[in-house]
């Protein structure tokens, strides 16, 4: 009873209920409102559940939890959103895996340095395996995002079928790899240092959570992420009245969107910045990005088989512009292994050029 009226128990079990009763409905202001609130203590709750399984495996176990798990949930959502759109829903894969690329790779980045070099003049982290995450986060847009517009076997910004499946494959097979040196063969460069480089000692003034209590937060996790991602839909009628009522461009809804899915990596990366482990805040921003590319594009793949309508996954000029941009400023930010105040407001001035360009393209 006692772990029931806990706030990080009973909120995601109302969201998952709140879920219940409005998907597919349109509910009033009042309830909207609710939704909302139901949808902010979701997030909190999924950050909290995370860094209790993360405490229980360890790093980067913990930081890989949270991002394939809130990424598989945001998957589920797009292809049964493109199974059931049609052709309206031809760009939603495109705009949603760009989308979490530049919040990631800049917002969740940028925010994570400010937290961090607002604490201290330099931060460090091990530039090996953010080097390698960052390596692996360019090829994967590249591949999926980018050549899509250049490729001629299809018309329009698309693939066929045979170079569809390929991107598909070389996403899991690269993403699987990474999966592997981050947990196996080069599990230390995914792990926190202190400010000189030096490895940091594990927290031994917190004892480990038991198995019992780590198990029902990773399920606790789950109910929260799928509330998360389900109410930010709930909420998105709401949101593309206001955004066509503002008169803004309708991929805005899907920018919104993604930076509500996103919120709990984003609060997850700040607090660790906070307490001094940049390296798990990156962990969770690139890993992010990662899974959202790897994952997505071998479900849409799948589930091209059913799909009616064109894939356009092929990126424009504008957005291919900042992709580049914003991959040649985190190799400079990463090859150091340090970074100060300078770099933050780099990554979160892009960042807003994003915005910027999304409300204004």
């Amino acid at each position: 009873m006692r772990r029931f009226l806990n706030w990080t128990t009973a909120v995601p079990l109302l969201a998952l209920l709140a879920l219940a009763l409005t998907w597919g409905r349109e509910p009033p202001m009042v309830v909207v409102i609710i939704v909302a609130v139901l949808l902010a203590g979701a997030v909190l709750a999924a950050v909290h559940h995370a860094e209790v399984i993360a405490h229980r495996v360890g790093e980067p176990f913990g930081s890989l939890v949270l991002a394939v798990a809130v990424t598989v949930i945001e998957v589920a959502l797009i292809v049964s959103l493109m199974i059931s759109g049609g052709e309206k829903t031809a760009t939603l894969a495109r705009d949603t895996v760009f989308a979490a690329v530049m919040i990631t790779c800049n917002g969740i980045v940028g925010l994570s340095l400010l937290s961090a070099t607002l604490r201290r003049r330099v931060v460090a982290f091990h530039a090996e395996g953010t080097g390698g995450a960052l390596a692996t986060v360019a090829t994967l847009a590249t591949l999926s995002l980018v050549l899509p517009t250049f490729t001629t076997s299809a018309q329009g910004p698309e693939f066929s079928p045979g170079q569809l499946a390929f991107a598909a494959v070389a996403s899991l097979a690269l993403y699987g790899l990474f999966v592997l040196t981050q947990t196996v063969r080069h599990r230390d460069y995914f792990l926190p240092v202190t400010h000189d480089g030096q490895a940091m000692p594990t927290d031994a003034h917190a004892p480990r959570p038991t198995t019992r209590t780590a198990t029902a937060s990773l399920g606790l996790l789950l109910i929260a992420l799928v509330a998360v991602v389900g109410l930010a839909k709930v909420e998105s009628p709401i949101i593309e009245s206001a955004v066509s009522e503002a008169g803004l461009p309708h991929a805005v809804v899907g920018v919104v969107i993604a930076l509500l899915v996103l919120l709990p990596e984003t609060i997850a990366a700040v607090r660790a910045a906070r307490r001094d482990q940049l390296q798990i805040s990156l962990n969770l921003s690139l890993g992010s990005a990662m899974a959202s590319i790897g994952l997505t594009i071998p479900a849409i793949a799948l589930a091209s088989i059913w799909l009616e309508g064109p894939l356009v996954l092929g990126l424009g000029g504008t957005h291919m512009v900042l992709l580049a941009l914003t991959v040649g400023v985190s190799t400079l930010t990463v090859v150091p292994g340090r970074a100060t105040l300078l770099q933050s407001g780099v990554h979160l001035v892009l960042f807003a050029a994003f915005l910027f360009l999304a409300v204004s393209p």
